[in-house]
């Protein structure tokens, strides 16, 4: 009777997070440290999310939206598919979304170094980004791979291609960089915490640059089912013609995960 009732409890408690929860803006950098699944076996495994959320910037927004996350292992090898969908209703009968495709690999040269290798294709009306598409490669650093939390760095070179529907700013092809540090903690078994910073300058122009910093909390529930918060802020120094040049998320949603 007792693990029923805390299982009741349990279920109640994320039906009333996941009715009152507040989103802002779809995020513009994709967090790919929180795409990592911790698992020393080789072959599939990864995690799907459902989310509902309410949201206010111009308007009132109402945010249906999914992410399925895949990655295989297999010895020095990684690889990670991301494919993020949202579907949004603005007040009236008007309706938006925003999708972000991530693919990147990874060989491990050393216990310390790893080679990554990743391209990405998005759209976000809201943010008035038609396509972005991107195309890098560079090094990723193992600070502290304790068991309990684990801190990482990168330093990649990416080609973007952008386009926007703000009447003013034609299609731009450059050459950006982008730098993070990423710290991820385990402090019980059901509990787990990734926080990541990214900063994203344009080569040619160190002043037109982006900044995200995203933190993700999940919490296991029921066997592979969990709840999981996160929360998002990025300053985009150059946005479209419009759009602020912060935004910021906060959402919640069920996580499904398999290994």
């Amino acid at each position: 009777m007792p693990n029923a009732l805390s299982l009741n409890v349990k279920s109640l408690a994320l039906l009333v997070v996941l009715f009152f929860t507040i989103n802002s803006i779809n995020a513009q950098i994709l967090n790919v440290e929180s795409l990592r699944k911790v698992t020393d076996t080789s072959g599939f495994s990864g995690n799907a999310n459902f989310n509902f959320a309410l949201k206010r910037n111009t308007n009132d927004f109402i945010t249906l939206s999914n992410q399925i996350h895949v990655q295989y292992k297999m010895n020095n090898h990684l690889v990670l598919f991301k494919n993020d969908i949202s579907f949004q209703k603005i007040e009236g009968d008007n309706f938006e979304n925003s999708g972000i495709q991530h693919l990147r690999y990874n060989y491990k040269i050393t216990p310390i170094i790893t080679w990554e290798v990743f391209g990405q294709s998005q759209y976000n009306k809201i943010s008035k980004i038609n396509f972005r598409g991107l195309l890098g490669t560079g090094p990723r650093f193992k600070i502290s791979g304790k068991e309990n939390y684990r801190v990482y760095a990168g330093t990649l070179t990416m080609l973007e291609y952008e386009e926007v529907d703000d009447g003013a700013t034609g299609i731009q092809r450059d050459i950006r960089g982008s730098a993070y540090l990423s710290c991820s903690l385990f402090p019980l078994e059901n509990i787990s915490f990734v926080s990541t910073t990214y900063y994203q300058p344009l080569y040619k122009q160190i002043s037109d640059y982006r900044i995200s910093s995203q933190s993700s909390l999940v919490t296991s529930v029921y066997k592979n089912f969990g709840l999981k918060l996160s929360y998002t802020f990025t300053y985009d120094n150059s946005p479209a013609v419009g759009i602020p040049n912060s935004q910021y998320n906060f959402s919640t949603g069920i996580n499904y995960s398999f290994d």
